[in-house]
Order: C-alpha cells, then sequence, then structure tokens
C-alpha cells in the first residue's frame, strides 16, 4: 500500500472504535456483543438500567478487568486496544476513572496528581491542573480523601489529564454529588472536549449526561439497543421509558 492510500485509510478510521465485543466475568456473559464508533473530542453517553452491563463494558475497554473470555476489536487512532494490558492501554491514551475513584489514603491532593506523573507519558502539569481546578489548588496540602465527594471526583478527573490522555472513561461521576457540584464537573468536562479528549460516560442520571453527551449507547443485557444521537434519546419518550425508566 502506498503512503496516500495508508493515509486516506487512516482518515477514514474512526477515532475510537469497538467492533463486537463479547467478554464472560466467570459463568456470566456479561457483554455481549457491543460495537459503537466515537469522534476524536465527542463525548459519549453510555446508558441503561442497573445490572445492564455499562460498568462491566466500559472495563472491558479499558482493559483494568481481564475477563474470563473476551473476543472483539478496540481500536483507538489505529492502535489496537484490544491486544493490550491495561498498563498498555493506559499508556496509548485510555483512562479510567471508577466509580470508587481510587482516591490514595494518607497522601495530599498534590502528592495523589504527582504519582500519577511518576511513569510516562506525562500529560498536564500540576499548575495547569490548578489554573482549571482551582478548588483543588486551594486543598493541595490536605489529605484528598478528606475531602468532599465532589472534590475528590475533581481530584479523580484531574489525576486522570496528569497522563497523556486521549480518551476518558467515567464510570457513575455525578453518584452522591449535589447539583451544584454536578455543574461544576460538567464545566470540567466540557473543557476537556474542548481541548479534543474523548469522553465516554456510564452515569445513572442519564437526563444530565445527556445534555452533556454529542452521542448515546443505550445496552440492555449487555447489549447494544440503541445508538445514535443524545438529542435523539431525549425526544424519544418510549425509548427513554423502556431502556432507562426516565
Amino acid at each position: 500500500m502506498n503512503n496516500s492510500a495508508a493515509a486516506t485509510l487512516s482518515e477514514n478510521q474512526p477515532f475510537f472504535s469497538v467492533k463486537d465485543i463479547h467478554a464472560y466475568y466467570g459463568e456470566s456473559y456479561i457483554v455481549q456483543g457491543v460495537s459503537f464508533e466515537v469522534n476524536e473530542g465527542e463525548i459519549l453517553a453510555l446508558l441503561g438500567r442497573n445490572g445492564a452491563g455499562k460498568t462491566s463494558t466500559l472495563r472491558a475497554l479499558a482493559r483494568v478487568d481481564t475477563p474470563h473470555v473476551q473476543s472483539g476489536e478496540i481500536w483507538l487512532n489505529g492502535q489496537a486496544v484490544h491486544k493490550m494490558k491495561a498498563y498498555q492501554a493506559s499508556q496509548a491514551g485510555i483512562q479510567l476513572v471508577p466509580e470508587d475513584r481510587r482516591i490514595i489514603g494518607g497522601l495530599t491532593v498534590e502528592e495523589n496528581l504527582v504519582l500519577a506523573q511518576v511513569a510516562e507519558p506525562r500529560g498536564w502539569e500540576i499548575d495547569k491542573i490548578y489554573d482549571h481546578f482551582p478548588r483543588l489548588a486551594e486543598r493541595r496540602k490536605q489529605e484528598a480523601t478528606t475531602m468532599s465527594g465532589g472534590e475528590q471526583q475533581m481530584l479523580a478527573v484531574a489525576r486522570a489529564l496528569a497522563r497523556d490522555i486521549k480518551v476518558l472513561f467515567l464510570d457513575e461521576p455525578y453518584e452522591g454529588l449535589a447539583p451544584v457540584i454536578v455543574q461544576e464537573i460538567e464545566r470540567i468536562l466540557l473543557q476537556v472536549k474542548e481541548l479534543g479528549i474523548t469522553t465516554v460516560i456510564v452515569e445513572q442520571n442519564a437526563v444530565a449526561a445527556l445534555k452533556l453527551a454529542d452521542k448515546a449507547l443505550i445496552i440492555d443485557t449487555g447489549q447494544v439497543v440503541f445508538d445514535g444521537t443524545a438529542q435523539e434519546v431525549l425526544e424519544n419518550e418510549q425509548l427513554r421509558h423502556e431502556y432507562l425508566a426516565i
């Protein structure tokens, strides 16, 4: 293949694509043929009822779990993520902020951020993080786990940005947060979008996620039942009622 043909092929590939992913955890067949595509800088809301397989899908894509059996393909800007281990996926630019945030106890806010940059490749410098997260700057010397839930969520996102990130996975980022803090997290995620970082959000607060997102993927019992725009879901009452109970 000549260089011009290779360049054309690369340009035609979606930035992040998932092709027919299947995953078993123990005897449970959780992820059943999930496929979707997201362009660079887009926000995708990954939605479904409790137990639909959202978190399992997210963790399989980020390579943080090792299912009993997994098949299918995951591509990031031409890189075969499905062939990578978790640390390799992280080095390639995939960062997961899990539901429990995984803030390291006994360390300050700043120490949590510095620790994220121990290994290459690094992302934002600490000063840049503080410019975008002034609340964290105010608490830089505070033990991180003594902060509020919303502040810890900010730190979890900031810690992901401390890496050289291309795709951000967020698992229930709004859970347990006051509406004013949710708005602050949304402001930060819009800034992340402006930087060209692709974001996939799993969130029970479906309306909030849809208002932020460009695209929506709804799964039910591990299978995709809707793949389209976020606006389509907001305008389709029957779809929301059947699969999201809203």
